[in-house]
């Protein structure tokens, strides 16, 4: 006698919407949010389409775009060679399907983050909430709610910058440190534009969350959206990014699995 198929069951609960479709992923556009660095540095391009032709006499049947994009624009996926620690680790194109696929861990501070944009996740925040709902997924994702994809549709209330940078929550030196080197997860994801909190070019190390999981051959995902509609544990993520050959990271299409009630 067969047993049930795995694949059978799921596509049917996709259908029925007993299992559904979050879509995770910020609108990719011209107006997408992008990183300032310091004017000293090299910066990230904005998002941009250059029409090739639509249904004129470039191309009477058809419609389609170049794009230029930086590979850390918008919605997407920090691979390990993105920072130094990681250099000649794992490119984008390098990361094994099957961790395109992963549980997740869903961490909500967005109280916290609401009342200081400055709020820094501890690695006792994550214990605590490992007591409440238990020991974060083997192979999975921490994904940090703040509620900062609110934000999304305004640069400068995106970033949140003033004279002394930009405010916006992460995660703490250490607790970047705990996740990268004693956590079982695969990688960070947050809602903000980077996986470091605003004020990080300041903490020791720099950066410690790109520092730490970078080197630790981890992964980050970066402006996130609607980890509201997400439990606290039992949701998969599938992240798509673009296998870009020697690429730091690329624009990723995110999506969670989640069962209904």
């Amino acid at each position: 006698m067969s047993h049930p198929s795995v694949l059978a069951a799921l596509t049917s609960a996709l259908r029925s919407g007993s299992i559904e479709v979050v879509d995770l992923t910020a609108p990719l556009s011209s107006s997408t949010p992008v990183l300032q660095l310091p004017a000293q540095f090299g910066q990230t391009a904005v998002f941009e389409l250059e029409e090739i032709s639509r249904y004129d006499d470039r191309g009477p049947a058809w419609y389609w775009n170049n794009f230029r994009s930086g590979e850390h624009t918008g919605t997407h996926f920090d691979a390990p060679n993105h920072w130094i620690t990681g250099q000649g680790l794992a490119d984008v194109a390098s990361v094994p399907a099957q961790q395109l696929i992963a549980p997740a861990a869903v961490l909500d501070f967005s109280a916290e983050a609401a009342a200081n944009p400055d709020f820094l996740v501890e690695v006792d925040h994550v214990k605590a909430w490992e007591e409440q709902y238990g020991p974060l997924p083997d192979g999975g994702w921490l994904l940090l709610r703040t509620g900062w994809d609110d934000r999304s549709h305004a640069q400068q209330e995106f970033l949140n910058a003033d004279e002394k940078g930009p405010h916006t929550p992460g995660l703490s030196a250490e607790c970047a440190r705990w996740v990268a080197e004693e956590s079982p997860v695969i990688g960070l994801g947050v809602e903000t534009v980077g996986t470091d909190a605003g004020q990080a070019p300041g903490f020791d190390p720099a950066f410690p969350c790109h520092s730490f999981l970078m080197g630790s051959g981890k992964y980050g995902l970066t402006q996130l959206q609607n980890l509201a509609a997400l439990p606290p544990t039992g949701a998969v993520v599938l992240a798509g990014p673009l296998p870009i050959v020697t690429g730091s990271g690329a624009p990723a299409r995110v999506l969670a699995l989640v069962e209904g009630a």
